[in-house]
């Protein structure tokens, strides 16, 4: 049940990640953090579905080390983006999503420990 829960609640994430960066103007100073947003929340959505599909418990721990690192990248670019953001009525939806990334992020780094303790148990 958890599986599916964040599975999808990570490919929401991208997707409203993708829909607040059509919003922000088309302009050499946005762009480049846009590109990067995309890519990396992206990343966040993609690498969590691998994570489901693991080989092995140290795969799994392996995929989600990128998820983290991702979801925290992506948590960066929102950040950039709200300092210069001049458009305050999308500031909102910047917020809630930046708010949803560090509760994503704080659910793999949670996950990775979980995981990482069963890993130990195991041996």
């Amino acid at each position: 049940m958890i599986m599916i829960d964040m599975k999808e609640r990570t490919k929401k994430f991208t997707v409203d990640c993708a829909f607040l960066c059509s919003k922000l103007p088309n302009s050499r100073e946005y762009n480049a953090y846009v590109n990067q947003l995309i890519r990396c929340s992206s990343s966040v959505g993609a690498n969590y579905r691998a994570s489901q599909r693991a080989k092995s418990t140290a795969d799994f721990i392996n995929k989600l080390k990128i998820v983290e690192e991702e979801a925290d990248e992506s948590n960066f670019f929102l950040e950039i983006l709200l300092e210069i953001n001049k458009n305050q009525e999308i500031k909102f939806e910047m917020e809630k999503l930046l708010k949803e990334g560090n509760e994503i992020l704080a659910i793999i780094v949670s996950s990775i420990k979980t995981a990482k303790k069963n890993l130990n148990n195991s041996k």
